[in-house]
């Protein structure tokens, strides 16, 4: 059922209430707006036991109205629209809606023309939303969470056949959907139950996920949570590039459904990353410009803190791998052809819990690796931060002492080379974008180490 498109979203404090990049969308030739989707949703229960399979099948239980709204980034020129729609569901897990896929992706999208819609699918996106400007949003009214699954279907609906109005007339060709952390545990329920029934999506990124997924139905609907290990379907019609970090691995527990890849399926598991990292703070500003390159590589040497974390946090190259998964998941859509195979990160799982399988830098051994490992000048990881709320989520960064640095690199130009022969690679295996290598290789030959 598609939803009434009303818009475009003006008044109140005349800003869009998002937490996503900061930059002027005009300097990068983006222009941004917001709409309100109105409808009726249904929530669903199970037909039979929900099973670690993924094999589930489902029927809707009730109806609710509801009104939430999208937030829409597309390109100002027409002609530079790619065709492809990526369709966010953003992330409430601070209590507020937050566009981390956006903000990971957004220099891959931005060059490459695609249009990115951020969908307030639950409750306390919405909620926190019309609080921070309730002029603005007076008319949002969210049912309940049991409700999000068909309010994300109605929103990639919205894009496919209200076009006109949430596009400005842009056509789009393909419609694909994507989360990260709380958003990726819901996609893996919406992926399982949902997307066989309704068809909506064209292809999945799937970002940060855990063992389980999000409740299919909840208070004050019938409580149906998911088992305690959720692998995902394998009879899915379109996609499903997963991408994960380290703290995704075994800090939250993904080791344990993991599935080797297959026509429809294709696992990243990235080495020296964090489920969150520095690049939530620095890419809000970046603007593509190839300043945020070195800005990284310098992070690494002096690495930033996170409120109420005991250590400096994960400054890893988690955001490079995103801007490749929405090329090649892109790719694997319009084209058919499939990304890369990486492979895993290697995990010993000897002991009374799994443990990662160490370099002699202290970096994980195996998985999809980049610079930031493969030419490191510290030790990255996606464990082992403390402190309070979500620091366990920020991971570490250790950054080399002078007397190591100088080991690995006694001049600058060996620094340089083995930085970009390491990039080379990335791009060779599929795992690195060729602006991004640019941008890459001209941090380290700014940057001075080995000097």
């Amino acid at each position: 059922m598609s939803p009434t498109v009303t818009g475009p979203v003006t008044g109140g404090d005349g800003a869009v209430v998002l937490q996503g990049t900061a930059f002027d969308l005009s300097s990068v030739g983006y222009t941004q707006s917001e709409y309100f989707l109105s409808g009726n949703a249904a929530s669903y229960v199970p037909k039979a036991p929900l099973d670690s399979d993924g094999q589930w099948q489902v029927t809707q239980a009730s109806t609710a109205p509801y009104t939430t709204r999208i937030v829409v980034n597309r390109p100002a020129d027409p002609a530079r629209f790619n065709g492809t729609v990526v369709v966010e569901w953003l992330n409430v897990s601070a209590g507020v809606d937050a566009a981390p896929e956006w903000i990971y992706a957004h220099n891959e999208l931005i060059r490459e023309g695609y249009a990115w819609v951020g969908v307030s699918a639950q409750a306390a996106g919405a909620t926190a939303t019309e609080t921070a400007d309730p002029v603005r949003y007076a008319d949002l009214s969210h049912p309940g969470d049991s409700y999000s699954y068909d309010i994300f279907s109605q929103a990639g609906q919205a894009v496919r056949f209200s076009a006109a109005t949430v596009l400005d007339g842009l056509r789009p060709r393909t419609v694909q959907a994507g989360g990260e952390s709380q958003s990726a545990f819901r996609l893996t329920t919406y992926l399982n139950a949902i997307q066989p029934l309704v068809s909506v999506y064209d292809g999945f990124l799937v970002h940060s996920r855990r063992d389980t997924g999000a409740p299919l139905s909840q208070a004050p609907q019938e409580d149906v949570p998911t088992p305690q290990v959720v692998r995902l379907r394998t009879d899915l019609r379109v996609p499903v590039l997963v991408v994960q970090t380290e703290t995704d691995v075994i800090g939250l527990g993904s080791l344990s459904a993991r599935q080797p890849d297959s026509s429809r399926l294709r696992l990243w598991e990235v080495a020296g990353t964090a489920h969150a990292d520095a690049y939530i703070g620095l890419g809000s500003s970046d603007d593509g410009s190839g300043t945020a390159g070195l800005l990284g590589l310098k992070a690494m040497l002096s690495p930033p803190t996170w409120t109420g974390c005991a250590s400096p946090i994960n400054t890893g190259h988690a955001h490079y791998v995103l801007d490749t998964a929405a090329f090649a998941l892109n790719r694997w859509v319009t084209t058919g052809i499939p990304p890369a195979r990486a492979p895993l990160l290697r995990v010993d799982t000897s002991g009374s819990a799994p443990a990662f399988v160490l370099d002699g830098h202290g970096n994980v051994t195996g998985g999809l690796r980049t610079p930031a490992v493969a030419a490191p000048v510290a030790t990255l990881s996606g464990l082992g931060q403390t402190g309070a709320s979500f620091c366990f989520l920020f991971g570490t960064t250790v950054p080399f002492g002078a007397e190591k640095l100088a080991a690995l690199y006694p001049d600058h130009a060996t620094f340089v080379a083995k930085w970009s022969v390491a990039t080379a690679q990335g791009v060779a295996a599929g795992f690195i974008r060729p602006a991004d290598a640019a941008e890459l290789v001209e941090a380290a030959a700014r940057s001075g180490i080995g000097d």
